[in-house]
């Protein structure tokens, strides 16, 4: 009989501002975004004190200071939330066996197997103090039997609390809560479900998983599970996997530019559609190419944490430039992603905008529902789901 799985999610509340109100205390208590510009930039991180007035991440700098116009703006530091999430990733490993850093603020912990010799809640509870304690930023905790439920927990918990759903309590604890408390549930899907009065988790417990796949494909029996507590998603520790991969083996030798730039866009599209799909970001980018003769050239570039294609296409592009002379013929073409490590697509404060977050979370949600490839870039529709396989280890 195998060991109840018992899962923590640790999320450090509204991170960037707490992180800026370390260095500027007179920031406390006031409504704070941190993105980019007011003119055209979104909002990353907001207080609970910008939130109240209906601001969340991801809206447009512009809308949130509509709705509250006397926020502070501030730009954020990469630099300084990089440390802090080091410092709290820190006290994490050195106090626990088994952790997955899924963003640079957000952390599940795996304590199977460990209610045998502690009170995993309580031993909970002190890393939880132990981080407020050292590092001076609110972090709140849910425990739970899955990841899908630790999380809501936490969310539950927030702000800077803990809150923990026992065993055989999953479905009660979800039952009154609204489908938008669902991670992953956009609002498109939420709306499609208010039409069929499915408005509380419980609701959802209580529908037929065949109608749910009649109206939302596979991803239907995807929210049922969730609904009713069933995630069986491991704690994977970041060591894992380094890299992805995947390579094209052209029918003839090709000196076509544009036909080899078809295909890079193909292989990086899908490869960091993969990434964001397992949680991952790629801080390292290689392409290989092999001639007639079988000579073989490789080439990479470090490039910051990403699983974005419209930062990683146009490296794959240079690299391109930058390994071939554009008249010798190609046999193969590949790209690598390494350097990984697990985390989410972080909304970069300096380039992204509203349009290419939602962009990003379409893409991801029809190709979930509909299957790889259903929509994709113009330039990578010659090629379509491959026959290899993308996860080559490195």
């Amino acid at each position: 009989m195998s060991a109840k799985r018992i899962i923590m999610h640790i999320d450090l509340d509204s991170f960037f501002v707490s992180v800026e109100r370390k260095f500027d205390p007179s920031l406390i208590g006031k409504p704070v975004l941190i993105g980019g510009s007011a003119d055209r930039g979104v909002v990353a991180s907001c207080s609970y004190e910008a939130r109240k007035f209906g601001i969340h991440s991801a809206m447009p700098m512009k809308q949130a200071m509509r709705l509250c116009p006397h926020a502070i703006i501030v730009r954020g530091a990469h630099g300084r939330y990089s440390e802090a999430s080091a410092e709290v990733t820190e006290i994490i490993r050195q106090s626990v066996p088994l952790y997955q850093k899924t963003s640079v603020d957000e952390f599940y912990i795996d304590y199977t197997g460990m209610d045998r010799f502690h009170n995993c809640y309580q031993h909970a509870s002190e890393v939880r103090q132990k981080v407020i304690r050292e590092t001076g930023l609110p972090i709140s905790f849910g425990m739970s039997s899955g990841k899908t439920v630790a999380k809501m927990a936490t969310n539950q918990a927030k702000p800077n609390g803990q809150l923990y759903v026992p065993h055989g309590m999953e479905k009660a604890f979800l039952a009154p809560l609204n489908i938008n408390k669902i991670p992953g549930l956009g609002e498109n899907t939420a709306a499609k479900l208010y039409l069929y009065g499915i408005e509380k988790i419980g609701d959802l417990q209580r529908t037929n998983i065949k109608f749910l796949e009649t109206v939302l494909g596979k991803y239907g029996r995807f929210l049922w599970d969730k609904a009713n507590g069933i995630d069986e998603g491991e704690v994977v520790s970041a060591g894992e996997r380094k890299s992805i991969s995947t390579e094209h083996t052209f029918h003839t030798n090709i000196a076509d530019r544009q036909k080899i730039e078809t295909v890079l866009v193909s292989m990086t599209e899908e490869l960091a559609a993969k990434l964001r799909r397992e949680n991952k970001l790629a801080s390292c980018l290689a392409i290989k190419v092999r001639y007639a003769n079988f000579e073989t050239h490789t080439q990479q570039e470090k490039i910051a944490l990403t699983a974005a294609e419209h930062i990683l296409i146009p490296g794959v592009k240079n690299l391109l430039t930058s390994t071939w002379n554009n008249n010798r013929p190609i046999r193969l073409i590949g790209v690598r992603l390494s350097n990984l490590c697990s985390g989410l697509y972080q909304i970069n404060l300096f380039e992204d905008n509203e349009e290419r977050i939602k962009l990003y979370q379409a893409l991801d949600k029809i190709n979930f529902k509909f299957g790889e490839k259903t929509v994709c870039r113009a330039a990578g529709m010659e090629i379509g789901t491959r026959n290899f396989n993308p996860f080559m280890r490195g």
